[in-house]
């Protein structure tokens, strides 16, 4: 009996696995940075619609479902493999280690990057159970380009953060070189795409893909100006998400393809 259909139902459990690792791990850091968050939210009339601070959720109920969240996220990666279980600590500390560091350094943003940036190599050693140098120009893509719309992000909150103590990268260098900032990382997160195009030896899909992404880079930076802050939900959610889904599309394309 050929054994091509198990692998195929091996890869379905597989690709479960890591979707549940994202969606617990993503929850459990969402769910804490409202919960440790919950008194700043309710100052800042930006955020003070949150659901803690309206009053919609109760900051024990948050706490309890980060909990439940992050213990998921590891029984979820004992089923994976050994390594992804035996790592998974340290991702749980770096994605809920975050919410701490926008107290003390305004490299918060790329605290943040890097730990969505463990995405690609986790899934990497989901699949493989080891390291190679691919994913971790992916990750590389990921870190940068998080690190930078984030920035982008906090540009709405300088005044807030200043007021109350908060470190962000705008707060610290002001609106105009956080804007900067944030292009340096972004070139360099598409300096990352490009790389791995040429090192995992895409074709013309990865590339239209690719071209995308660096177009959305271009556009949000476009769009947003220190002394205009209209469109920064349009760079942040839109454009961001235009540009991983279609890059995400077309390299999964484009490794079938080649497949």
């Amino acid at each position: 009996m050929s054994s091509y259909p198990a692998n195929w139902q091996g890869l379905g459990i597989s690709f479960l696995l890591v979707i549940g690792c994202m969606v617990f791990a993503r929850s459990a850091a969402m769910a804490f940075n409202r919960y440790l968050d919950r008194h700043f939210d309710a100052k800042n009339p930006r955020t003070a619609i949150r659901e803690i601070p309206a009053g919609i959720l109760k900051a024990d109920s948050v706490l309890w479902f980060t909990i439940i969240s992050s213990v998921l996220f590891i029984v979820s990666t004992w089923f994976i493999n050994r390594i992804c279980f035996y790592l998974s600590p340290v991702a749980l500390t770096v994605v809920l280690g975050y919410s701490f560091t926008k107290r003390f350094t305004p490299l918060c943003h790329v605290v943040l990057g890097l730990g969505l940036s463990l995405a690609p190599i986790g899934a990497y050693l989901a699949v493989t159970g080891r390291f190679d140098l691919l994913p971790i120009l992916f990750s590389i893509v990921v870190l940068f380009w998080v690190s930078g719309f984030d920035i982008i992000y906090a540009l709405q909150d300088v005044e807030f953060d200043q007021s109350q103590q908060l470190f962000s990268i705008p707060s610290w260098l002001g609106k105009e070189q956080g804007l900067r900032v944030s292009e340096v990382l972004h070139v360099l997160s598409g300096s990352a795409v490009i790389a791995a195009g040429f090192l995992g030896h895409f074709g013309w899909l990865y590339w239209t893909g690719a071209a995308v992404f660096l177009g959305m880079l271009v556009y949000q930076h476009l769009v947003v100006k220190p002394n205009d802050l209209r469109r920064v939900n349009l760079a942040f959610m839109t454009t961001n998400g235009i540009a991983s889904v279609v890059f995400a599309v077309f390299v999964i394309i484009d490794l079938m393809v080649k497949n």
